[in-house]
């Protein structure tokens, strides 16, 4: 067989088992093809396609970048048990994947990336699209998935091929090295012939780690909890992974701990739960942070800190806060200095911490602390959601629209901008899968990949995709996908001319929203500030790839208008896009957050001078080590 012929057939027998669940770890490949991959894997999954079309199907994809984004959030609607595998060709196509790779190892989900090189023999030297470095003639394109990948190597030789396919199935199916993993094909390897063990190709099973937490770890926690008087419970990505999203809510229900979540850990506990505070952190709600600004012991599950989880260190103000960090990955269960890490799987762990706490409670004077903060809460989000009869709504409003008009099981799915952070305040999650937003990298243009992507994993769910015009801009194409394959998508294309979400970063440090706004170019200034708005129309773009658009005109009847749209969007078999004006202007409510973004310490502008005083003062609260 060839390296490409052999790599297909491998990648056939691949199984994920996870428990009770077993399934296709690769089920798909994406890929577009040039001169550095048709005549290899090209070639390969043509053939492969003509002798069992299911044995290793093929996606056709427009963008690169958007192949591994459609596997990550199919990864994680799978919990990470299954993600395809994308192919390109050498050099700009290789490079186009970078951006993906980031991302996948960035939210620690798999990935497979399959970028081709250029000659192993440099028999033709240089080739077409080769990077040429005097220095290092041996440097290509794929070295840069070096520092983006967990694990990466290069099949210089046909024979070199069988240790590196095993060890980067080892990687992609284990929860704490997963990420993207690369496999780089020079493109004369991939069409050489090798002799194949049938051993090789004989289906495989790849077993998913779940450790148990360790006696004397274990006992430190139950010891740190018994004795906490204002815990709280920080729910990660690592909740909805592990499947243990049902342990999390027994614990609570057995403790009455509160639990709030990150940006991953959305849908780790239902938004009506009696525990449940919401998020937590520089977008999270004033529920979650006043609990987490008081507690005495935070206890952290499936949670990588982030510093917008965090609100950049200073969301924990208690003197002798203490951690209980449970983390699969021994980098997490670390952080903060804490005296107490747990390495082991969210899921085994709560089971074991909920037999060891049995018939602990917190106080009744905890309990309803929580209460209380939680209707102060809701009360802030049902004012938010109401109408005000604007021609141009808050986001906040359009928001709410869409989560009455939407089902328990849809997937909201969004990555960048303002609607994360609004999302994360707002979104009342029903579904342990319903809440999808990639917050680790935070890349716009993920959106409507990620959405296709969440659609291929669940395709009896609806997916409503929330996008501005500033990420819909950076990358829209694969709209042209779902369509070409009869993938539904629901999107919701928020349209405010500009980077509304930087805007008011700008406005906060100072900087006027400069260079946020789209404007023509103005001569006289030489900046975008004060031209017109440009005479882009976004949804006969979206029209023209053959989407049904709905368009809703500025006015006050423009939210209900909306909320009709996303009923008619759900009851169509195809994908339709809903445009509609907001105004970036009008900010949705303050969870109490702080996010440390550096302001200039001097300047000749009184907005930035005064931005730095206020930056000075957020920054007292700031607590460098915790735990």
């Amino acid at each position: 067989m060839t390296v490409g012929q052999a790599l297909v057939e491998f990648l056939a027998c691949q199984w994920t088992v996870d428990g009770e669940v077993r399934e296709r770890t690769i089920p798909g490949v994406f890929g577009i093809f040039g001169h550095g991959n048709v005549a290899g894997l090209g070639q390969a999954l043509m053939e492969s396609n003509a002798d069992d079309p299911e044995r290793m199907p093929y996606y056709q994809a427009r963008n690169e970048q958007a192949m591994v984004h459609q596997s990550v959030g199919f990864a994680r609607m799978r919990r990470r048990r299954a993600t395809f595998a994308s192919a390109a060709s050498v050099g700009p196509g290789a490079a186009n994947m970078l951006t993906g790779a980031a991302l996948a190892t960035s939210n620690r989900l798999p990935a497979l990336l399959l970028p081709s090189d250029t000659f192993a023999t440099r028999v033709a030297d240089p080739v077409l699209q080769q990077l040429e470095l005097p220095h290092d003639p041996s440097l290509q394109v794929t070295d840069a998935f070096r520092p983006l990948s967990r694990f990466f190597a290069r099949v210089e030789r046909p024979e070199q091929f069988f240790s590196i396919a095993l060890s980067a199935m080892r990687v992609l199916t284990d929860p704490v090295e997963t990420g993207a993993v690369t496999i780089a094909l020079p493109e004369d390897v991939q069409a050489e012939a090798l002799d194949v063990p049938l051993a090789f190709l004989a289906d495989r099973e790849w077993h998913v780690r779940r450790p148990l937490p360790e006696p004397g770890p274990l006992a430190r926690a139950v010891a740190a909890i018994r004795g906490a008087r204002a815990p709280v419970i920080i729910a990660g990505g690592g909740v909805i992974y592990s499947g243990a999203e049902e342990a999390l809510r027994r614990f609570a229900d057995a403790t009455g701990i509160p639990v709030a979540t990150t940006q991953a850990g959305g849908g780790s506990i239902p938004w009506d739960h009696p525990a449940s505070l919401g998020g937590v952190g520089a977008t999270g709600s004033t529920a979650a942070n006043r609990l987490a600004a008081e507690a005495d012991v935070v206890i952290g599950i499936g949670t990588r800190y982030s510093d917008f989880t965090t609100a950049s260190r200073s969301a924990f103000q208690h003197p002798d806060v203490a951690f209980v960090n449970i983390n699969v990955a021994a980098i997490d269960a670390h952080k903060h200095g804490t005296p107490v890490p747990v390495v082991a799987d969210a899921r085994t762990a709560l089971e074991a911490l909920e037999a060891e706490l049995a018939g602990h409670r917190v106080s009744r004077e905890h309990v309803d602390r929580v209460a209380s903060e939680r209707r102060s809460w809701n009360a802030v989000v049902d004012a938010a959601f109401l109408p005000s009869g604007r021609d141009r709504p808050a986001q906040s409003e359009i928001i709410g629209a869409v989560q009455a008009a939407s089902a328990p099981r849809d997937v909201v799915v969004q990555a960048a901008g303002s609607l994360p952070g609004d999302l994360h305040r707002l979104w009342r999650v029903r579904d342990p899968l319903g809440y999808h937003v990639e917050y680790a990298f935070s890349c716009m243009g993920y959106e409507i990949a990620g959405g296709l992507g969440v659609r291929r994993a669940s395709p009896d769910r609806d997916v409503i995709v929330m996008v501005g015009d500033g990420s819909y801009l950076m990358l829209h194409t694969e709209l042209v996908t779902a369509v070409a394959e009869g993938h539904k998508l629901i999107v919701v294309l928020v349209q405010n001319h500009g980077y509304a979400s930087i805007g008011n970063l700008s406005e906060s440090v100072g900087g006027q929203r400069f260079g946020t706004r789209y404007r023509r170019y103005d001569p006289a200034t030489r900046n975008f500030q004060g031209g017109d708005p440009l005479p882009v129309d976004l949804a006969a773009n979206a029209r023209s790839y053959g989407v049904d658009v709905i368009e809703i005109s500025p006015g006050p009847d423009a939210i209900a208008d909306l909320g009709r749209a996303v009923a008619t969007a759900k009851a169509s078999p195809t994908s339709t896009l809903i445009h509609i004006e907001s105004d970036p202007l009008l900010p949705g409510p303050d969870g109490g957050g702080w996010w440390d973004v550096p302001v200039a310490e001097t300047s000749a502008t009184p907005s930035v001078r005064l931005a730095r005083s206020q930056y000075d003062a957020a920054r007292e609260r700031q607590r460098p080590l915790l735990g």
